[in-house]
């Protein structure tokens, strides 16, 4: 794993999303997804400065489209998002969770 995945990993881990289990490295059809957990159909996705460029976001829209069909949502985090402010990348996920009530962000 990268330095970002494996930061998001650790704070993942540690937050538990009220019980939900995020897997890393989880295989989905020809795919890797970065994490992905089964009980919100959510794949998350740490994307480094390779998915910026053209061909990458192309590669990428495509890939999204596919798990989509699948009855899967895609959230990809900046890896350098990850890196300086956790807090936030774990927002951005309890956000794609629909959670708002007390605690929020973190549930």
């Amino acid at each position: 794993m990268t330095p970002s995945e494996t930061a998001l990993w650790r704070a993942v881990r540690a937050n538990r999303f009220k019980g939900l289990r995020f897997r890393r490295r989880h295989p989905f059809g020809p795919f890797v997804l970065d994490f992905y957990c089964d009980g919100a159909k959510l794949a998350v996705e740490v994307d480094g400065g390779v998915h910026q460029h053209d061909d990458q976001m192309i590669r990428d829209a495509a890939r999204d489209a596919w798990v989509a069909q699948r009855g899967v949502r895609t959230l990809r985090l900046p890896a350098r998002l990850v890196l300086e402010n956790i807090d936030a990348a774990l927002g951005m996920i309890s956000a794609e969770l629909g959670w708002r009530g007390p605690g929020y962000p973190f549930g």
